[in-house]
């Protein structure tokens, strides 16, 4: 099977050595090279009955791996499924123009931190409207910046159940069996207030412009771009409620912990290409094949790793971390729905949940697996 550990071994060093990348690139593909290698030490385990012996070699805990981030999803589930509410949820994305990419590429932690918040605002402002609920809301948002071709696609998941607290806390109000604000109107309020947001940072001069942007440098391109993307109609969709609550979680764990591409996508790799599976929604979701120079793959995965400490998945409303022991326990409470306490599994009890192999347990008789030693990164 090829996996993209394969690909970056084969070609990472030549591409990092022509290409300026930043820092947490670099460290995202030195760390898919060395996941579960000896470069990462690990240990060495003996069964106590049959005498067999296994090595392992530690994970590397890169978000950006494909090999890492499964158990970290499988406790999110455990952790989310603890605040569902009994009420329809909602899935609703927010994108953005293309024209917009090189602000994002040259300035993604500010961009995507005001794609979150405007997304965030604009639920909150139309809900909150009589209007349409008349309630606050909580919002679980998840960032993605890729398409099925690795191609640069900043957007918003959000996950929004259907009701929320009243103005005054003493009562849940419940929204429509559709979803309760119009996906035209959505649209335009977020345009308005991502757009604004990005102008007055340029004013700020918190922008920076470089590369493709640097042409928006100056005040007359910059004010063209803006007047070229508030003329179009922005994209945001929404979803059918999801089957129960429980369902959300699930669906939305698809995104949570997600990289740009999986090692099931990659189909073959030779001196100077990549070859891999996507579906083009352009063509009704058909299943097709894409190869690319190598260095190209890579400059395209590059793209989609986010700056150091950038939170991918966040939390606003009742849902915010300043409101879950306040409003979301009110919301609780008036759904009469009963709290769930939150349970922390050992990785061996996640492992096995998700696979349904017990590996404290050897494969061939079924005896414990007892440490032997354990080896230091370069040593195995």
């Amino acid at each position: 099977m090829i996996e993209l550990q394969h690909v970056f071994a084969k070609f990472a060093d030549v591409y990092l050595a022509s290409h300026c990348v930043h820092p947490e690139a670099v460290k995202a593909a030195k760390a898919i090279i060395q996941c579960r290698t000896a470069a990462l030490g690990g240990h060495i385990d003996q069964c106590d009955f049959c005498d067999d012996t296994k090595i392992s070699y530690n994970s590397c805990r890169n978000r950006n791996c494909p090999k890492c981030g499964n158990l970290k999803k499988e406790q999110w589930i455990l952790d989310r499924t603890s605040e569902l509410l009994p009420v329809p949820y909602f899935h609703t994305v927010f994108t953005v123009p293309h024209q917009l990419n090189p602000l994002f590429l040259a300035n993604p932690s500010l961009m995507y931190a005001m794609l979150c918040k405007a997304a965030a605002d604009t639920l909150a402002k139309l809900a909150q409207d009589p209007k349409h609920l008349g309630a606050q809301i909580g919002v679980t948002m998840v960032l993605h910046t890729w398409g099925q071709n690795l191609s640069f696609h900043p957007h918003v998941h959000c996950i929004v159940p259907g009701g929320g607290l009243s103005a005054d806390g003493q009562s849940f109000i419940r929204s429509r069996k559709k979803f309760f604000i119009p996906v035209k109107v959505l649209s335009r309020v977020f345009r308005g207030k991502l757009l604004a947001r990005v102008k007055q940072a340029y004013a700020e001069q918190s922008l920076k412009f470089v590369g493709a942007s640097l042409p928006l440098a100056e005040e007359r391109a910059f004010l063209a771009l803006l007047d070229t993307v508030y003329a179009l109609d922005w994209v945001v969709y929404c979803k059918k409620p999801f089957k129960s609550p429980y369902h959300v979680v699930k669906y939305l764990s698809r995104y949570t912990h997600k990289t740009a591409i999986y090692n099931n996508r990659l189909k073959a790799i030779d001196d100077t290409s990549v070859t891999f599976q996507y579906r083009d929604y352009k063509a009704e979701g058909k299943v097709k094949l894409l190869t690319l120079d190598a260095m190209e793959f890579i400059r395209r995965f590059m793209q989609h790793v986010l700056p150091a400490g950038f939170q991918r998945i966040r939390y606003y409303g009742v849902l915010a971390n300043c409101n879950r022991k306040s409003k979301f326990q009110a919301c609780l409470r008036l759904t009469r729905t009963v709290a769930r306490p939150k349970v922390k599994l050992s990785a061996q009890d996640l492992i096995k949940k998700l696979t349904g192999k017990d590996i404290t347990k050897c494969s061939t008789c079924g005896g414990n697996w007892c440490r032997v030693v354990s080896f230091q990164p370069g040593t195995g």
